[in-house]
Parts: C-alpha cells; structure tokens; sequence
C-alpha cells in the first residue's frame, strides 16, 4: 500500500533530522509519498504566515503529518505554530511515551510510561487580559467534555496497549472546581474500566516520586499545563528529549513531531541527533498500520543505542547526524525478528 503523508521539515536542525528520519523510514520499505510544506519562520520568509491554509489542508487531507521542529518568530502577532496546529486541527491529545533505552547511563532503569496532557484548554486556553496595569489575570478552562474525551483516549489506550494503571494528577485540594471537574470526568470514564488500576495524585506528590521512583508508574493522565511540564521532567529521566518521540493526535488528524527545540546554534553543522523524530516517525507508522516497520525502526536505534559506538554529541559521542542515520538503518532489525 502506498501513503501520502505531509512533511514539514522545520527550521534550525529541523531539515536535516527530518531527513534522516524519512531514509529511515524509507529503509523499511514502506512506500510513503512526502507530501512537503512549509510552517513557521519559513513560511514568514516566504509570504505565507507561521501557519498557511495550505499546510493544514494537506494534513487535513492526508490525516497524518511528521513534523520536525519549528520556530515561531519572535514578535507580536506572529501565533505558536503548535498551539496553531493543535486548535485548527483539534488535535486534543498529547502523547509523549518514555522509556529507559540499554547502554544509556541514567540515573534511573526501568523506566517505562506515557504521558497522556489534554491539548486544548486549561490555562494554555490563552485567556488572559489585564485589569489594571500591573495586575494580569489568567483564566483556567476546564469543561467536562473535553476532560472526558481525553480520559477515555488514555483508557482505550491503556487496554489495546496492555498497560495496566493509570494515574490521574491533579491539584483539586486548591482548584476545587476546575480540577475537581477534571477529576470527576476521569472518575466518570474510569467506571467502564474496571479491570485498569486508577490512582489519583496531586500534582506535586507526583513530581517528588517521579525523581525518586519513575518506574513505579505506567500511564499518566493530566490537564494541559501539568502536562506539559511533567513530560519534559520525564524526558530528563532517560536521557533528554533528543530520545523521546511524541505526537498531537485528534479524531480525524494526527501530527508525529520531534518534542525538542529546532537548535539554531547547531543547524547546518551535522551534529543533530535524529532519534526523536525518528522514534515518532515509529509512531506515525503504528498509527497507519504499518506495526512490523515501526517495530523496526525502534528495534534498529535499541541497537545502535546498546552497542553505544555511534551516539552524537548530546548522547555523549562524537558521531554526526549522517552517521548515526547510517548506523540506525544498517542495524535494522529483518521483518521476522521482531514482534509487532
């Protein structure tokens, strides 16, 4: 089967881990048309806006993107290329899986969970104006719908995944209405999961016992803004966010993107790590079936990353952005030895 994907390549280091990520993609065998356009500083440069019609009309039409990290200029009235992306698309899951890889030193092992944030509301709303100067006031925005749809998209996953607790952060001791309404969706949706371990935590609690303990947790469930934070402190637990994937998934379209910066302080020099978009280009392939590819992919950077010869500068090597690329495709795991 042939797919037709949109591709946007990004800005800083985005060109070439994208790069990297399509050759390994395509090492596979997956018969992928990239469909290229053009998004943030970019499409500025270009007459276009951060976020041109044309670029979501691919996705929309296509359904998935892999995006590789892009820069919003700075200055008023340019918007977040990824807040754009996430409300025009309504893509209202974010999912950031973590994971502890061999022959990476880190200071814990065992590591393996996923991140579920709510992507729309909460305080990432962008509701806020001034009441008087020197006074800001920021608004917090919690329905239960949307609460709700997000709650059962971490249950659902959970299940098809064989993953099985999930923890519900919250800090509805003090914001008792709009996380105790986050709280009580979850409660609502966790009834027709009976055989799935919930616990509730508060936000704080959590943070503690993610630095002392990570392994002990499987599936964290969170609003916007909590979510955001903690998925880049578990990032910090295996190794940085040049090694963990992620993806902004809504009903009709899903956006596979590298979840660190564009680094324009290193961009044309080849010293850019690909892994992360790699391993959500991984992502984007179990998303549209393609289960033994991605196993795969993943299964070729486990090796590179055990044997531990080939690691770029961040991972504590000296290899460039083309040799680690090389080294992923050619320790790629044959179709029959891996499991889908």
């Amino acid at each position: 089967m042939k797919y037709t994907i949109t591709l946007l390549a990004g800005d800083g280091i985005g060109p070439e881990v994208t790069e990297a990520a399509v050759r390994i993609v395509e090492a596979t065998g997956v018969d992928i048309a990239w469909e290229s356009h053009l998004a943030g500083v970019d499409a500025v440069e270009a007459g276009l806006g951060t976020l041109p019609e044309a670029t979501l009309d691919s996705i929309r039409q296509n359904r998935v993107a892999l995006k590789g990290p892009i820069t919003t200029p700075v200055g008023k009235g340019f918007r977040s290329v990824n807040v754009g992306l996430r409300k025009a698309l309504n893509t209202y899951v974010s999912l950031r899986p973590v994971r502890s890889w061999d022959g990476l030193k880190t200071r814990h092992d065992g590591v393996d969970l996923v991140v579920f944030r709510e992507n729309t509301e909460g305080l990432y709303a962008g509701r806020e104006h001034t009441v008087v100067p020197g006074v800001v006031e920021a608004l917090k925005i919690i329905t239960a719908d949307a609460s709700r749809r997000i709650a059962r998209y971490a249950f659902e996953y959970a299940r098809w995944t064989g993953r099985r607790k999930i923890t519900v952060v919250h800090k509805a001791a003090v914001m008792k209405l709009s996380d105790g309404l986050f709280l009580d969706s979850c409660r609502e949706v966790a009834a027709d999961y009976p055989f799935i371990e919930v616990e509730e935590m508060p936000i704080d609690r959590l943070a503690m016992k993610l630095v002392l303990a990570p392994e002990q947790f499987d599936v964290l469930l969170m609003e916007n803004l909590y979510g955001d934070i903690v998925s880049d402190l578990c990032s910090g637990l295996v190794g940085g966010l040049g090694i963990v994937p992620g993806a902004n998934i809504g009903d009709t379209c899903a956006v596979f993107e590298a979840v660190h910066g564009s680094a324009p302080d290193i961009a044309g020099q080849g010293k850019a790590n690909p892994i992360a978009l790699t391993l959500s280009a991984a992502m984007m392939l179990r998303h549209i079936g393609e289960r033994v590819a991605a196993a795969r992919v993943e299964g070729g950077i486990a090796r590179v990353l055990t044997k531990g010869e080939v690691r770029t500068g961040d991972l504590g090597g000296k290899a460039s952005t083309h040799e680690i690329t090389q080294a992923i495709i050619d320790a790629l795991p044959a179709p029959e030895e891996v499991r889908a």
